[in-house]
């Protein structure tokens, strides 16, 4: 037994520095950009805004008033998704133009449905995907609109800052961007000549000519993963895309207990998996050699080789997630219980799969979804 913790650890620990050696550095932060103030009144008259919203009253007006203070021009539409609160009038009193939206048709998501009604009101060059909880800071919109047309970007997408108000947040949350960097690595996203895809769906500003080219939201009206798969259909129509980190879009949307965050990620965490069991056995046992075995080897073995690999991987794991953490201004101390927070991300992961096995398809604010 001994002598098979002790493979699992020198496997955990090829795991880890094999990471650190990848040309394209998925757990760099080097890929950001940052609003620029003075450009909070230019002229937006070539955007249009569209913000799908289902019982969104707490957050809807604090992201159109975050959208009026980009500048002048800009055209707000929100489509409201059969809310029984008072989206509507909120947006509608926030200055927005809202669409009425009627039921998803069978095999769309709600989301995508809102946003393909919303698409037909747009004749403007671009086109802001904007989830409804995501605030702005003044500049930000321009600053992408340019990056667009100077780098010749059919897409460009921000990884919204998550909430980190409280211990949860804070233990979890950069995580989340950490683990989702490693599955979708940003250095080969950008690169259009990977097959890598990614955008995150809060914030995306998409040439609106590139949208219908695409298919617009039909081509993937059933995706639970819809940003990442609206990019990797962007991408191969021969358009680049980018995605990056910044601080300039915020989500407001807390989370105040474990529970809403484990179901935002057990709705697709099997999905990114693409339903294999094959591919859940190969994470559970990386993770587990990565985050336990490894760190951990000189509980089982105490030799001078466990010890050693103990150093090697606790060194790694900080040099490696460190960069998250500091971008998000937490301190590096966060990295001791990244065993824990990689093992609740695991079952996160498996509490998906078990929900499949089940027949129990993803839902989102009361509706259920086929996988």
């Amino acid at each position: 037994m001994a002598e098979f913790l002790l493979y699992g650890a020198v496997f955990g620990t090829i795991c880890w520095c094999s990471l650190l050696l990848l040309p394209w550095r998925p757990y760099s932060t080097r890929e950001q950009i940052a609003a620029n103030p003075n450009f909070s009144d230019k002229d937006l008259q070539d955007i249009t805004v569209l913000i799908p919203a289902r019982n969104e009253a707490p957050y809807i007006s604090h992201t159109i008033n975050g959208v009026k203070a980009q500048g002048s021009g800009i055209r707000i539409i929100v489509i409201d998704d059969q809310s029984s609160d008072d989206t509507a009038e909120q947006a509608r009193f926030s200055g927005a133009q809202v669409i009425s939206g009627v039921t998803p048709p069978k095999g769309w998501s709600g989301k995508l449905w809102a946003l393909e009604q919303g698409l037909q009101k747009v004749n403007t060059p671009y086109t802001l995907l904007l989830d409804a909880d995501i605030e702005l800071s003044p500049g930000i919109i321009a600053v992408l609109q340019q990056k667009a047309r100077q780098e010749n970007l059919a897409l460009v997408s921000l990884m919204a800052k998550p909430p980190m108000g409280n211990f949860i947040e804070r233990l979890l949350m950069p995580a989340f961007i950490y683990f989702f960097k490693l599955l979708y690595p940003f250095g080969l996203a950008n690169r259009p000549n990977s097959r890598v895809a990614a955008a995150a769906g809060g914030c995306i500003l998409v040439e609106t000519q590139a949208l219908h080219s695409a298919g617009a939201f039909s081509c993937l009206h059933n995706a639970l993963i819809d940003d990442c798969t609206l990019a990797a259909h962007i991408k191969k129509t021969g358009l680049r895309t980018w995605l990056g980190l910044s601080h300039d879009a915020r989500s407001h949307r807390g989370y105040q207990t474990l529970t809403p965050i484990w179901e935002m990620v057990a709705r697709t965490a099997y999905t990114q998996l693409k339903y294999s069991l094959v591919l859940l056995l190969a994470c559970t046992l990386i993770m587990s050699a990565m985050f336990w075995l490894a760190p951990l080897a000189f509980l089982f073995q105490p030799t001078e080789v466990t010890y050693m690999i103990s150093a090697v991987v606790w060194f790694a794991m900080v040099f490696a997630y460190t960069p998250t953490l500091i971008y998000y201004n937490r301190s590096p101390v966060w990295v001791i219980a990244l065993p824990v927070i990689g093992t609740l991300y695991l079952a996160m992961t498996w509490t998906s799969a078990l929900r499949y096995w089940r027949g129990q398809r993803a839902s989102w604010k009361n509706r259920q979804y086929e996988s």
